[in-house]
């Protein structure tokens, strides 16, 4: 205890202190720094499956990307929390007051009770699909009721409905830090093998179907297609299920940081996963073309991985090329009287 008194006597710490309390208010940015806290223990826990398993290799991103929209969104933030102590700051009433506490209440007490269990369970058995999920729910809970329990009160505060409530616009800045440790974390085996079996089959029945269409004909047996040149057998790593994990990031991502409202950012992050379909279809039929002029041994190594690997560049590429169009304006009939009237 005196080790950390003497740090806060240092100038430069004492300067930085002072400056931070003196636009955030104490309490929110303990619980700011408590929250980072919980974050470094999930990123402790989930850095073992971005290392072991390629699928979610994306995520020693999602720290530095935290850092970056809270940063980003710094000023916004400080504006938040001035308007939460204004005299006039809308404050949930009615039902709606009570549903904010029933929502607070379900944060603290699911968020601790998850985030035990899977301490607990990790402990025990070391790392597990289910201890870091545990881990992940139980640290997204105690974000959120952190942060909603530590807002600045406002003196005399106006009545609201629960969403316009200035506490849960200012804890909605933190939507991406503290959700995005979900897409990060591995789901749970028997979910993930079933969407990875379910994509597979997709994409094996779509090859085989254009072939049959082109008049190349290829016969499916399961997961393997017979061609004139060999048996091309379709792997579950080819399903897209890295190709959708990473798009899903990087459209969050991309969503959070260039785009403002609700129904962009949804619509954003639905269309990277379909292009991440996509485009892990045309890989696929790419590869399958290559291996029926060339055999399945061409296929092979270089040309497997650089088709891989193109396929999240040309995602991204295609997630960026998108963003421009959620930023058009329509213009009515009215605005282009108004352009044209004289001055």
């Amino acid at each position: 205890m005196k080790s950390v008194e003497v740090l806060f006597r240092l100038p430069a710490l004492k300067a930085l202190w002072t400056k931070l309390t003196r636009t955030i208010p104490p309490a929110f940015l303990a619980a700011m720094g408590l929250g980072g806290a919980f974050c470094l223990s999930v990123t402790w826990d989930q850095s073992h499956w971005w290392s072991k398993k390629e699928d979610y290799s994306f995520g020693w991103l999602v720290p530095l990307f935290v850092i970056y929209v809270v940063f980003e969104r710094w000023e916004p933030i400080k504006k938040a929390l001035v308007g939460c102590a204004a005299p006039d700051s809308p404050r949930a009433a009615g039902l709606h007051k009570w549903l904010f506490r029933i929502l607070i209440t379900c944060f603290l007490l699911f968020g601790a009770l998850f985030f035990l269990l899977g301490a607990f369970y990790r402990a025990g058995a070391g790392p597990s699909y289910p201890g870091t999920l545990a881990i992940t729910m139980g640290t997204v809970g105690l974000l959120f009721g952190l942060l909603l329990t530590n807002t600045p009160e406002s003196p005399s505060p106006v009545k609201s409905s629960l969403l316009a409530d200035a506490r849960v616009q200012l804890v909605a800045l933190f939507t991406f830090p503290v959700m995005i440790w979900f897409v990060s974390a591995p789901m749970v085996s028997v979910i993930e093998n079933q969407l990875s079996l379910f994509l597979l089959h997709k994409v094996v029945t779509v090859v085989s179907f254009v072939f049959d269409m082109l008049g190349m004909p290829v016969e499916q047996e399961g997961n393997v297609l017979v061609l004139p040149t060999g048996r091309v057998g379709v792997a579950e790593a080819c399903s897209g299920i890295r190709s959708l994990t990473a798009c899903l990031f990087a459209g969050s991502f991309l969503a959070a940081v260039f785009l403002d409202r609700l129904w962009k950012k949804i619509t954003l992050v639905t269309l990277s996963m379909m292009f991440a379909f996509c485009t892990n279809l045309i890989r696929s039929l790419f590869l399958t073309a290559y291996a029926y002029n060339y055999g399945p041994e061409a296929i092979e190594g270089a040309v497997h991985d650089v088709a891989g690997y193109a396929v999240l560049g040309l995602t991204v590429i295609g997630l960026l090329c998108l963003l421009p169009l959620f930023s058009l304006k329509l213009a009515t009939d009215a605005d282009l009287h108004s352009e044209t009237e004289p001055s």
